[in-house]
């Protein structure tokens, strides 16, 4: 009992920790990274009926510590697992996959119950006897399979076999009559649990078919079957029709209202993208415009050139006002247009000098911007 309760608390130990690859922990004996091996098996699985045993050496069972501990090669410790198996499923794996690492040297044994018993004792199967044992078979786990397992394991079956230990796991299994068909293999010291892997089971996989049945139906008579296969009637057949052509109407709605999607969402990156530019180019050309017409513009600079130019051009050499006779009086002769007095006509040198000082008079307008060019122009001329 000892070697029983230390198995519980490995297996209990063994839950807490992270699991490697495919479930595996590192107590399991599978290493978390091995080296890529092309060699594996090749045969499935023997049956036991089909294997040569020689009786002629006893059979003396061997203890937990020796398990432990590891035995010769040419003995190995024979672990027995049985179960239904039916939609053999991962969880199924793993659970071969922990009672073949239960010891250094494991030979795993594994009892398929035929289909009478299973549909007497737990219910009826998907898979039938035969397809079951040919499942377990081919498990890498697996060294040899028992057709036709009994339901509750005796005392003839165990020495038959050569079973040292019995692995499962460690819920009680209620059925035949017994609170737990493994009750006896426990007391015996013969038990070594094995961790069950949650969230899925072949119970679980039926529940998921069962509560989807419509979908599979349809998807099945899509690939070829027909309603009388699928045990469906008339009117749920026309009903999955109807339903297939209503899902692909549905899809195509989907599709196009995706690509439309896409496409208004291509219009306003492009149209972002467009106002971007467009805000760009405004800047450039409201700055260019300033540039140019602006209070301090390149026009303004030009025409104040062009007025600079203009007056340097008109503008005599020598200016008049530079002559000492602009400091002169005027000669007592020399009367304005609007003197009320009038005077004797002037003779020819002093109407000479009147017209230099009346030039010199509208040249100094200009320069004060009283008069315009083309007055002067006019008047000169």
């Amino acid at each position: 009992m000892d070697a029983q309760s230390s198995a519980k608390m490995n297996t209990r130990k063994r839950r807490k920790e992270v699991p490697g690859p495919n479930g595996a922990t590192e107590e399991d004996g599978i290493s978390s990274k091995m080296p890529r091996c092309a060699i594996g098996l090749q045969q499935p699985a023997p049956f036991s009926d089909e294997i040569e045993v020689d009786f002629s050496k006893p059979y003396v069972r061997v203890t937990m510590e020796e398990a432990s501990r590891g035995t010769p090669c040419d003995r190995p410790v024979r672990v027995y697992a049985d179960g239904i198996f039916d939609l053999f499923h991962c969880g199924h794996a793993r659970a071969l996959m922990q009672a073949k690492n239960l010891f250094p040297n494991t030979y795993l044994i594994v009892g398929v119950c035929s289909d009478e018993l299973t549909h007497n004792f737990k219910g009826f199967t998907v898979m039938n006897e035969n397809e079951r044992y040919d499942a377990v078979q081919h498990c890498r786990y697996v060294d040899e399979v028992v057709r036709n397992a009994p339901w509750t394991l005796t005392p003839e079956f165990l020495a038959e076999h050569r079973i040292d230990f019995v692995a499962h796991d460690d819920i009680p299994y209620s059925s035949a009559g017994s609170d737990d068909v493994y009750k006896h293999i426990k007391e015996a010291g013969m038990f070594a649990p094995t961790q069950r892997t949650e969230g899925i089971s072949t119970s679980d996989i039926i529940t998921r078919i069962v509560r989807d049945y419509d979908v599979y139906a349809r998807r099945n008579l899509q690939r070829g079957y027909t309603a009388k296969e699928l045990n469906v009637s008339f009117i749920n057949e026309k009903k999955y029709h109807l339903q297939e052509r209503v899902d692909k109407v549905k899809k195509k709605v989907k599709d196009v209202e995706e690509k439309s999607k896409e496409f208004v969402q291509k219009v306003e990156e492009k149209s972002i993208d467009l106002i971007q530019k467009w805000e760009e180019k405004s800047r450039e050309f409201i700055g260019s415009f300033l540039e140019m017409f602006g209070p301090e513009g390149a026009l303004k600079h030009m025409l104040k050139e062009g007025k600079g130019r203009m007056l340097q051009a008109i503008s005599p050499k020598q200016s008049p006002s530079s002559s000492p006779t602009r400091e002169r009086s005027p000669s007592p002769s020399f009367r304005w247009p609007f003197s009320g007095k009038t005077s004797p006509p002037s003779s020819p040198a002093n109407l000479s000098r009147h017209k230099a000082a009346a030039y010199d008079i509208r040249y100094n307008y200009l320069k004060e911007g009283k008069f315009g060019s083309h007055i002067l122009l006019a008047q000169v001329h």
